[in-house]
C-alpha cells in the first residue's frame, strides 16, 4: 500500500503539466539566436572546403556563379523592404521551411561527397555538422513558434524527385548553391533572430 501512496503523493506535489504556450518566448529566442550566430561563423569555412574539392571551375579562385539556383530551395535574398514587410510569423515559417529543405538538401549533397569525392573526410564531417546545425535550429524555431503560439508548418519532401540521374557536374553545382544558400539562410536567420531578441527581451 505505500508505493500508490507514495506515488499520489508526488501526483499531488508535481507542478500540472502547461497545456497553452510558455509565458515568454525570450528562452528559446536566445537558444536559437546564439546557435545561428555559432553557425554564422561556420558558413565561409564550409563554403570555401567545398569549393576547394570540385576542381575547375569552382576551386578557381574568385569563383561566384550567383545566377545558379534551385527551384527545391527558397533564395534567401530578398530586399530590406519586403523583409521588412513580413510579420512574425511570416519570417519564421519562411525560415523553417528553408531550415528543412537545407537539411534534407545537405543530407543529399553529403551522399553526392562520398562518391564523388571519398577521400575528403573534412569536407564530408563539415557537412554533416552543418546538417546537425541546421536541424538543431529547426527545432528551436519550432519552440519559438509554439511560444508565440503560431501554426508549426508541415513538414515536406522538398526533394522529390529533381536531383536523381544528375551528372556528376551537375551534382557539383547542387552542392555549390546549397552550401552558399545555407550561409545566405544562416545570415537571414541572425537578423530574423536579433529581431525577435529585441522585441521579447529576457
Amino acid at each position: 500500500f505505500l508505493l500508490p501512496a507514495l506515488l499520489c503523493l508526488l501526483t499531488l506535489l508535481l507542478p500540472p503539466l502547461s497545456l497553452g504556450a510558455p509565458t515568454s518566448p525570450a528562452e528559446p529566442i536566445s537558444q536559437a539566436y546564439s546557435l545561428a550566430l555559432y553557425m554564422q561563423k561556420n558558413t565561409s569555412m564550409l563554403l570555401q572546403t567545398y569549393l576547394q574539392y570540385q576542381g575547375s571551375p569552382f576551386s578557381d579562385p574568385g569563383f561566384s556563379a550567383p545566377e545558379l539556383q534551385l527551384s527545391s530551395l527558397p533564395p534567401a535574398i530578398v530586399s530590406f523592404k519586403t523583409w521588412h514587410a513580413l510579420d512574425d510569423g511570416e519570417r519564421l515559417g519562411r525560415a523553417q521551411g528553408a531550415f528543412l529543405a537545407l537539411t534534407q538538401h545537405l543530407q543529399l549533397v553529403g551522399d553526392d561527397q562520398s562518391s564523388l569525392n571519398p577521400g575528403s573526410p573534412i569536407l564530408l564531417a563539415q557537412l554533416r555538422a552543418a546538417r546537425l546545425r541546421a536541424q538543431g535550429l529547426l527545432g528551436n524555431m519550432a519552440a519559438i513558434t509554439t511560444a508565440l503560439g503560431l501554426p508549426i508548418p508541415p513538414e515536406e519532401d522538398t526533394l522529390g524527385l529533381a536531383s536523381f540521374g544528375a551528372s556528376a557536374f551537375e551534382r557539383k553545382c547542387q552542392g555549390y548553391v546549397v552550401t552558399r544558400e545555407y550561409g545566405y539562410w544562416t545570415d537571414r536567420a541572425v537578423r530574423d533572430l536579433a529581431l525577435l531578441k529585441a522585441k521579447y527581451p529576457g
